[in-house]
């Protein structure tokens, strides 16, 4: 099996592909090891090329493959993209354009959201997915035969997958929806990791202003670090170590030594003073460049039960138009509908709204109702219940209506 390493084969297969009206990509990659992902492989298909590309061959340069990527005659299909993304934004500043995402495709089309590729090879092309070669070191060379064959594999079950899936979004007439989630996989802020937003990332909770301070700029140091060396963060500091010293505020060597999330003479090495620098940064923090701290207080009564009654919804109107209710809205967003009808949320806006949002506000504020009609949730008007039955939501006073 041919295995691109040379400047003249990239440049040739590329010229190639570029003549197609689409070709479907893949990535092999490691990063158990880095901050950045190390690309170890490429495979491209199209109706008549196929390409293995050994991006580690010694001299090899990926202009050609990245100047096929934005390519604005070449529709670019990935499954799962925001990966593959990520890497070619991260070597060669560019973003795949114009993009085709088959997982995402296949939620709108109603697979549902927990629908893995394997399950949609095999349910589009009644194909059965190779998984032997799954989790290999795709850094090793040489790469083996059976390597090879496995990942030239999944491009081209992902390039006979695209054109059943354009069939359904086209018949379906939901174009529209996945071409607003490609707008968001293809904006370069997705991919921006901006050091002084690191914190947002940790799962642990913050009891003080000061500490989430600290906690802002260690983070902050951290995540430079994890980027300049080329490390996981991990590597430079572990979460459970940021959350220790963010709580304890150490401005002493000996303090920062006693805490026992760290490693003995951590304290008197270099990313020790770096860190009591760091803490003391948070310390002089100015307040009001504080966000204010999620208590997680639970919501009242009332406002869990419009949630429920929105979740409701949302399955109903997720399974009668046949798409996948995580795609049309999270928990959170319901959350957030509940406590107030101004929210700017992704499913108040575009596809979303004229889908659910506006049925949600309306159920909230009592011009909609919920019943069980042959067995199914129905929407209806709430004098529509039925005789002697009370709406499932209460109707506006006179004076508001």
């Amino acid at each position: 099996m041919n295995l691109i390493t040379r400047n003249d084969e990239l440049a040739e297969a590329c010229s190639r592909l570029a003549s197609a009206p689409f070709v479907a990509v893949d990535t092999e990659f490691m990063r158990e090891q880095t901050f950045w992902p190390r690309l170890c492989l490429i495979q491209i298909a199209s109706d008549g090329t196929e390409a293995l590309i050994d991006s580690l061959a010694p001299g090899l340069d990926l202009t050609p493959f990245f100047e096929l990527m934005v390519n604005e005659r070449v529709l670019k299909v990935f499954h799962s993209a925001r990966q593959d993304v990520e890497i070619v934004h991260h070597l060669a500043r560019v973003i795949p354009h114009p993009i085709f995402d088959t997982q995402v495709a296949a939620m709108v089309c109603g697979f549902g959201e927990a629908v893995s590729y394997s399950m949609l090879v095999k349910r589009l092309l009644n194909r059965n997915l190779d998984k032997t070669s799954r989790f290999t070191d795709w850094s090793r060379r040489p790469l083996s035969e059976r390597q090879l064959i496995y990942a030239l594999g999944d491009v081209q079950h992902l390039r006979d997958l695209y054109p059943k899936l354009r069939a359904q979004l086209d018949k379906s007439e939901r174009a529209t929806w996945l071409n607003e989630e490609m707008g968001v996989l293809t904006d370069p802020a997705t991919y921006e990791l901006h050091p002084e937003q690191a914190w947002r990332r940790l799962k642990m909770r913050i009891k003080t202003p000061k500490a989430l301070a600290v906690l802002m700029e260690l983070a902050a140091w951290r995540e430079r670090e994890a980027q300049t060396q080329d490390v996981p963060r991990a590597r430079i500091l572990k979460d459970e170590a940021l959350y220790d010293i963010a709580s304890q505020a150490p401005r002493t060597a000996e303090d920062l030594g006693s805490l026992r999330t760290l490693h003995n003479g951590f304290a008197r090495s270099m990313r020790g003073r770096a860190v009591l620098e760091a803490v003391t940064k948070g310390l002089e923090r100015d307040p009001k460049t504080i966000p204010p701290i999620e208590r997680g207080e639970p919501m009242p009564p009332e406002a869990q039960a419009v949630v429920d009654l929105l979740r409701v919804l949302l399955k109903a109107t997720a399974g009668r138009h046949g798409v996948a209710p995580k795609l049309i809205a999270t928990g959170d967003e319901l959350e957030e509908i509940a406590r107030s009808d101004e929210t700017d949320v992704p499913v108040l806006r575009g596809w979303r709204r004229k889908l659910f949002g506006d049925d949600a506000l309306a159920l909230k504020r009592g011009e909609l109702a919920l019943a069980i009609r042959k067995g199914e949730v129905a929407v209806i008007e709430p004098e529509g219940v039925g005789p002697g039955a009370k709406p499932l939501a209460a109707e506006k006073p006179k004076d508001e209506a």
